[in-house]
């Protein structure tokens, strides 16, 4: 079968299936309308382009999220295009920001891709309590098992017993067996332990949990180094996935998460939660500007199919297109 890539199957289900989700933009209403209303509404009517409307531009895209220096690289480029006067009002400069908010995002739409092989692909997922983490592992691994791989989940949040209970839940629901051992046991030997039973069983995808940490937290950040370890005692080659959920709803402070997560693991990927529920979605465009990490699903509600393959231009297109 070759790769699996969660982009060409969550394209085609949309394909197929129109009605079965609300579109984008109605999941993304409450940042949408920070742009919308506080971005975007002052540049519509063809205005001419003068510096207090550029000024007012680059207000407002800070005042979403979009942080310092991701606005100041959009208004680098706006700013040449209007005194070379390729933008000539304020409809136009309304598209050309559109198109370099794509273009900033494009670096960072990276599905994730799994490649067919002897040994299990092993997804490290790690994070903060509270961003969405375990409810994320239990929908990508039924996406996963949608698409066909064979999942194993492994419950490494050995310190929150709601964690490993949710977990199993995800499992008994789905059918995908999860291996966990008592409260309060250690980490690196749970997920050691189903490493090796996913070896065994032949298994596609191992997905393991990890206790949620403050990025702060040195002692808990060396006990993540240990589980990494001690999984490439196993494959040298694992985890081939690093992956960091991320809750939208902090909005910088998920930044800062990113990025002290990955001086510590070297992530490989991320995923955006609760953007549904949060009006500071343009974080997204600071998190690709400083880290460049690939993006790999954004949260967008409760059902299996709202954990989404972040696509950059389905996702400025629902925050600034339309009327």
């Amino acid at each position: 079968m070759g790769i699996f890539s969660f982009l060409k199957r969550q394209k085609t289900q949309r394909e197929q299936e129109p009605e079965v989700s609300a579109p984008l933009e109605a999941k993304l209403s409450r940042t949408r309308s920070k742009f919308r209303d506080n971005l975007l509404d002052f540049m519509l009517g063809n205005k001419p382009i003068n510096a207090d409307l550029l000024e007012e531009l680059e207000s407002q895209l800070i005042m979403a999220d979009v942080g310092i220096e991701a606005t100041a690289r959009v208004m680098s480029v706006l700013n040449r295009q209007v005194s070379r006067s390729e933008v000539g009002d304020s409809t136009a400069l309304r598209q050309a920001l559109q198109l370099e908010l794509v273009k900033l995002l494009t670096a960072v739409e990276q599905p994730l891709e799994i490649p067919d092989s002897d040994s299990p692909f092993v997804i490290l997922v790690v994070g903060v309590n509270g961003s969405g983490k375990t409810t994320t592992i239990g929908k990508l691994a039924k996406q996963l098992q949608d698409g066909g791989k064979s999942v194993m989940l492994a419950a490494g949040d050995t310190f929150r017993a709601a964690a490993v209970e949710q977990l199993q839940t995800w499992g008994e629901r789905n059918n995908v067996p999860v291996i966990s051992q008592g409260s309060g046991a250690d980490s690196a030997s749970v997920i050691f332990d189903a490493v090796q039973s996913a070896k065994a069983r032949g298994i596609d995808v191992l997905i393991a949990d990890t206790a949620g940490r403050l990025h702060t937290q040195n002692n808990l950040m060396e006990e993540l180094q240990k589980v990494k370890r001690v999984i490439g005692k196993l494959d040298p080659t694992a985890p081939h996935e690093t992956l960091i959920v991320l809750d939208g709803g902090t909005g910088q402070n998920a930044l800062n998460q990113a990025r002290q997560f990955h001086e510590t693991m070297q992530l490989t990927g991320m995923v955006v939660t609760k953007l549904d529920g949060t009006a500071k979605g343009g974080v997204i465009f600071a998190i690709a500007e400083h880290l460049g990490l690939p993006i790999r699903f954004i949260g967008v509600g409760e059902k299996v199919e709202d954990l989404e393959v972040f696509e950059a231009e389905r996702y400025v297109n629902a925050l600034v297109s339309g009327s």
